[in-house]
């Protein structure tokens, strides 16, 4: 027996004969010519050499060899089917696991309703997330660890074999304590914050974030007094309340910001703030990830459409 010539077919043949004690049933079952049946349960008894079936005048009986044979049968198709299963699941992004980096501030409007949509349709799916800075993204996804990322837009910094697209803009914002003079203002002039004392990321976990905002500034100084450096959105947040100084954030501050802080959009405006998703381009892009990119985009349309004129 070689194997290389028995097909699923054949073993679904022998198994509908099995369960129907007739050639004319079970090839009204499978919806097959009675002659073209016959040769398939042929070929499958030369296959393995053996006689599988007992034909007769009242229809067909299993031999011993045949009743074996047809039980082995039906654990091969079930695996088969369930492989098959599987291999269609995947395929529509209802199952598997997704490495997705996120920048978790900028991304605070898009991304939880994002995951939450995914989890509505394909409850399987098991999305690993990794709360990283912009630099660390790029490394994740350049070095594989990374499968899909939400971020701000690398610019430049994109590594060849990795590709941004756009999701969201954010007019860049100051954020100051209840009782800053900021709060007399319509706007903030940028020529403000040229001595104005900063609360900022650090930069070892936000390189992006400084880059960003040494480019805002750069119109009005070349050195930002910089009050004082936090390693995470909480402690920007605390310090800002705290009248530490004030920070140049994305408007989505807003949604994290609390009573105690409010917001002022710059004048002149400068570029906004992008945020995108950001996979490889020389690997094929996971289905889920497909399935991810198509709810993202849906998302970005309409809060879009509703975010309001003004922080």
């Amino acid at each position: 027996m070689t194997g290389a010539r028995m097909e699923l077919r054949h073993l679904r043949a022998l198994v509908t004969v099995a369960e129907t004690g007739s050639i004319t049933a079970a090839s009204k079952r499978l919806r097959l010519a009675q002659p073209a049946l016959s040769r398939q349960l042929r070929a499958l008894e030369q296959e393995i050499d053996a006689s599988l079936l007992e034909r007769s005048a009242r229809g067909v009986l299993l031999t011993e060899a045949g009743k074996a044979f047809a039980a082995d049968a039906r654990g091969i198709l079930a695996a088969a089917e369930a492989a098959a299963t599987a291999a269609r699941a995947r395929a529509r992004g209802t199952v598997g696991e997704l490495h997705l980096g996120y920048a978790p501030s900028p991304t605070a409007e898009i991304l939880p309703a994002a995951l939450r949509t995914l989890a509505e349709a394909a409850p399987a799916v098991n999305v690993v997330l990794h709360d990283l800075g912009g630099d660390e993204l790029l490394l994740g996804l350049e070095s594989g660890k990374l499968q899909f990322a939400v971020m701000v837009d690398p610019g430049e910094l994109v590594p060849a074999n990795v590709i941004f697209r756009p999701l969201q803009r954010y007019a860049h914002c100051v954020a100051f304590g209840s009782h800053h003079p900021f709060g007399r203002l319509k706007s903030v002039p940028l020529t403000r914050l040229a001595d104005e004392p900063l609360v900022v990321y650090d930069r070892r976990h936000y390189g992006e974030y400084r880059r960003t905002l040494a480019a805002l500034l750069a119109p009005v100084t070349r050195a930002p007094n910089i009050a004082l450096e936090c390693d995470g959105l909480t402690s920007l947040i605390a310090a800002v309340t705290a009248g530490r100084g004030v920070a140049v954030v994305p408007e989505v501050f807003r949604r994290f910001s609390g009573e105690g802080i409010r917001l002022r959009k710059i004048s002149p405006p400068p570029d906004p703030l992008v945020i995108g998703y950001a996979h490889r381009v020389d690997v094929p892009l996971a289905p889920i990830a497909r399935r991810l990119i198509k709810i993202l985009l849906s998302l970005a349309r309409d809060t879009a459409a509703e975010r309001p004129g003004s922080p």
